[in-house]
């Protein structure tokens, strides 16, 4: 569905196809019974993106706004996947960057609520994410789940 490090460069977890997923998973499953996966993470691609051979570098969100603020670069938002997104050069080497922020998890959440699911659930929180952790609590009733 999304991207992964050796996949070419995407949105983490584009709306359009997390809806998808979401919308096959309830054909098969009770709303209730599914907790949807949430990133917290982005993606750096070194450009030109070669099948096989180029290998993403996995980032937290937070770098990815620092990166963009060392690299003058123009943060967009793409309206389909409701992601945002950037390119920028360095050391001659073309990159663009894919990773989530209020706005792209808002969606996200949003979403869950409309399907009623169980809930959201994170892979990895390890990286700090302060943005997200205030909309979750304005947002949603937070469990943590051992």
């Amino acid at each position: 569905m999304g991207p992964y490090t050796y996949g070419p460069p995407m949105a983490v977890a584009p709306l359009n196809k997390v809806r998808e997923v979401v919308e096959y998973a309830v054909s098969e499953i009770r709303p209730s019974k599914i907790y949807m996966g949430m990133p917290n993470y982005g993606y750096d691609w070194t450009l030109p993106y070669v099948r096989g051979e180029s290998r993403a570098e996995s980032i937290s969100n937070v770098e990815a706004v620092e990166r963009a603020f060392e690299n003058n670069a123009e943060i967009m938002f793409d309206p389909t996947a409701e992601s945002p997104y950037y390119n920028y050069s360095r050391d001659g080497r073309r990159h663009e960057v894919w990773f989530e922020d209020a706005g792209s998890i808002d969606a996200k959440v949003r979403l869950a609520m409309e399907y009623n699911l169980a809930g959201l659930s994170y892979w990895n929180i390890m990286r700090p994410f302060l943005q997200n952790w205030m909309l979750l609590s304005n947002l949603i009733n937070i469990n943590k789940i051992y």
